[in-house]
């Protein structure tokens, strides 16, 4: 049995309640490795190349406000 499939057989055991405790931290750690990528990426330049055309398609008025 692989790590995966262990961990799914053991979430299958939980009561609702602790599978919506489970949810709600996995959703916190997911947004916390979400917000690692996109800082490693932007320390990066990995995101550069879409500011760059984001800043453009405001100057040329193709933006509206929010």
């Amino acid at each position: 049995m692989t790590k995966l499939e262990k961990i799914e057989q053991d979430i299958a055991s939980l009561t609702p309640g602790e599978v919506a405790k489970l949810a709600r931290w996995f959703a916190d750690f997911h947004a916390d490795v979400w917000d690692k990528q996109i800082e490693n990426d932007a320390k990066a330049g990995r995101l550069d190349r879409l500011a760059d055309e984001a800043l453009s398609a405001h100057k040329a008025g193709k933006t509206r406000p929010l």
